[in-house]
């Protein structure tokens, strides 16, 4: 089987996207030894995941995929949106991300704290092919910050069917019923 290039320096993403797709071979761009930035300019999560995996599938020739995921608050008017990394700079950290999304919901009760965590996957082939779909993960923001599993967003995402955040879900169970979980079920 070919290798599919995964255009992603995020090396939490590329984790979780091959442990979701045990038995393919799934390759980061480093280790296809690809080093260039992808100007993600799309106003939708399924633009820009089509934006870096044509770039990338252009530039190398092999099957490429990407991902662009974030989280949507309601009350917020789905912010941070596609805007999820950049939000508060690059290099802030999502702690204090976190902390400042609670705050921004300060007095905010029950059922207006609603969001969801959005993942647009999309797949060039060399041929022309382009494939794109989109998973979510429903959840209220959290009062507070909680767990250490996960990356990003997760510890404030709460899941009332589960009693907890995504970031307190094992690995093995939120890619089960992750936004990415669900886009990558649906590309297989």
């Amino acid at each position: 089987m070919k290798s599919i290039i995964l255009a992603s320096n995020n090396k939490d993403k590329v984790k979780e996207v091959k442990e979701i797709l045990k038995g393919y071979d799934i390759i980061s761009m480093k280790e296809a030894g690809i080093d260039v930035d992808i100007e993600e300019n799309g106003t939708t999560f399924e633009e820009n995941a089509l934006i870096k995996a044509r770039a990338i599938m252009k530039l190398t020739g092999q099957i490429t995929m990407a991902d662009d995921s974030g989280l949507e608050i309601d009350y917020l008017n789905k912010a941070p949106g596609v805007y999820s990394a950049r939000f508060m700079g690059h290099d802030t950290s999502y702690d204090i991300k976190n902390k400042a999304l609670i705050q921004k919901l300060e007095g905010v009760k029950g059922s207006d704290r609603s969001g969801r965590f959005v993942c647009a996957i999309a797949v060039c082939f060399p041929d022309g092919r382009e494939i794109v779909k989109r998973g979510t993960m429903e959840g209220l923001i959290a009062e507070e910050i909680k767990g250490d599993n996960g990356f990003g967003y997760d510890p404030i995402v709460y899941l009332p069917e589960y009693g907890k955040t995504s970031g307190e879900l094992a690995p093995e169970e939120k890619n089960k019923i992750s936004h990415r979980g669900k886009a990558l079920a649906l590309i297989k």
